[in-house]
């Protein structure tokens, strides 16, 4: 099903407001993502701003944001406070954080680039150190649903044929030492364009609703392997330096980032294609070149070294390559 496009606001909302003391405010649509919620900028003259959260069941519930943030906020991270929920039809009044994400002042102020990248990786520490969440797991077998994206719509999408069975056995077997590793609060969509330059100076978290429990590298790489944003191997390199001398990992952690990038981001050239074929988003298509650039990345590593192999051998360079501008969109 194609998520909602539409910009209204939803049916009852000023009973919402009213009920809550926010009567006559006025409402104006914020861009969205690529899910069913919808968000709007609520202004008040007596109550200020707020952004109005629409997560309409039964596609969205926004009880595991609530969850999240209420964690967050508990453990000294800065998370949107809630100011007013209706669960029964998914909307949420929350806190406003203004414009001024991470990546849009990264493109204007690029000096800047290291300090706030030290300062998004010092929550990580921290994080890691904190008692994780109440959440599910990141086992074994939500890692293999996630890479199962790349089988499910890139490779029919792309007209190759594989045998899934063998896709599915190597990385079982790549992603059983990760079941071992330290546990912690993963956020999972932890990168420059959810991560809020605040005017007290901290970093404010979005869209943290999917987090779970798992490897701490995961986020690491959400945020310098950022889907959207270009990080340069050698600000990675750098900023993966600075994680290493303050959260002193364990010697395999380098192998686990590789191995964690390689997973997220076949992931996400499944999900992008995803948002082409079945949701007619074709502007997500646009990303792919960046996200095989990633992937490659990773899989230089030796550990990787059964997973390349698969894909130089099922999707050669030539055909990864041909993403997007080359694609058959018609097909």
């Amino acid at each position: 099903m194609t998520q909602a496009t539409n910009m209204e606001p939803p049916a009852g909302l000023d009973a919402f407001l009213r009920l809550h003391g926010w009567e006559g405010a006025q409402v104006s649509p914020v861009a969205g993502d690529a899910s069913f919620r919808r968000y709007f900028r609520v202004a008040c003259a007596k109550r200020g701003k707020a952004i109005l959260m629409d997560a309409p069941p039964p596609h969205e519930d926004p009880r595991p944001f609530i969850h999240m943030a209420q964690y967050l906020n508990g453990h000294q991270f800065r998370a949107p406070e809630i100011f007013a929920t209706d669960l029964t039809r998914g909307l949420l009044l929350i806190e406003d954080f203004g414009d001024r994400r991470m990546r849009e002042h990264l493109d204007e102020h690029p000096e800047d680039e290291t300090a706030v990248y030290r300062a998004a990786i010092d929550a990580l520490v921290v994080l890691a150190q904190t008692p994780p969440v109440q959440a599910q797991g990141y086992d074994i077998a939500t890692y293999m649903r996630e890479v199962q994206l790349l089988s499910e719509w890139f490779m029919p999408a792309m007209g190759l044929s594989f045998d899934v069975r063998e896709f599915d056995r190597i990385w079982i077997h790549a992603l059983a030492p990760l079941a071992d590793y330290q546990k912690v609060t993963v956020l999972r969509d932890y990168h420059a364009e959810n991560i809020m330059l605040l005017d007290d100076g901290q970093q404010g978290i979005i869209d943290f609703q999917d987090a779970l429990v798992g490897h701490p590298a995961y986020d690491l790489v959400s945020l310098l392997q950022d889907a959207r944003r270009d990080v340069s191997p050698a600000l990675e390199a750098e900023m993966l330096a600075y994680y290493h001398d303050a959260a002193k990992p364990g010697a395999d952690f380098d192998a686990h980032y590789a191995l964690l990038g390689a997973q997220r981001n076949t992931k996400i050239i499944g999900i992008f294609t995803r948002l082409w074929k079945r949701d007619g988003k074709e502007r997500y298509l646009s990303f792919l070149p960046r996200m095989w650039g990633l992937l490659e990345r990773d899989l230089a590593h030796p550990d990787l070294a059964p997973i390349k192999i698969w894909f130089d051998t099922h999707i050669p360079s030539d055909i990864r390559h041909k993403m997007p501008s080359d694609l058959n969109v018609d097909g």
